[in-house]
C-alpha cells in the first residue's frame, strides 16, 4: 500500500477520534477504512453504560460504508488513545471487528489492518494474520 494512502488513512483516523464518545473508558478510538472506489469512511467509538451496547470505531466505519453500498474494504487505519496523543498504543481490532471486516473482504481475500501511534510509527498487517479462521459461509 502507497505510503501517502496511509497517511491519509491514518491521518483521518485521527480526526475521527476527536469525535469518540467515551465516558467510561477514556480510550478514544479512530478508525478510517478505504474501499475499491478510493472513498474513505470513518469511524469512532460510542460507548454505553450497558457496555455491551458500545460500538467500536472499526464496526462504525464498516456500517458507514456498507449504508453507503459498499460491500469490499480494502484497508483500514485505527489510532486509539486519550485524545491529546498521551501514552497511545498500537489498538489491535477487538475480535468481533476482526470477524466484522472479514465479511466485507475484497477479490484478493485480505485486506491492510494498520494500527498506529501517528502518520511516523504504525505497523501494518494483514487481516489474515489477525484473524486465521475467520468464520465464513
Amino acid at each position: 500500500m502507497k505510503k501517502e494512502v496511509i497517511e491519509l488513512l491514518i491521518n483521518e483516523a485521527v480526526k475521527a477520534r476527536s469525535m469518540a464518545y467515551a465516558p467510561y473508558s477514556n480510550y478514544l478510538v479512530g478508525a478510517a477504512l478505504v474501499v475499491p472506489s478510493g472513498n474513505v469512511f470513518t469511524g469512532c467509538n460510542v460507548e454505553n453504560a450497558s457496555y455491551g451496547l458500545t460500538n467500536c470505531a472499526e464496526r462504525t466505519a464498516v456500517f458507514k460504508a456498507v449504508s453507503e453500498g459498499q460491500r469490499h474494504i480494502d484497508a483500514i487505519a485505527i489510532v486509539g488513545g486519550p485524545l491529546d496523543g498521551s501514552d497511545a498504543d498500537y489498538p489491535y481490532p477487538c475480535g468481533a471487528c476482526r470477524q466484522v471486516l472479514s465479511e466485507f473482504l475484497p477479490e484478493s481475500g485480505d485486506i491492510d489492518v494498520i494500527v498506529a501511534k501517528n502518520t511516523e510509527d504504525y505497523m501494518t498487517l494483514k487481516l489474515s494474520e489477525l484473524l486465521p479462521h475467520s468464520f465464513n459461509l
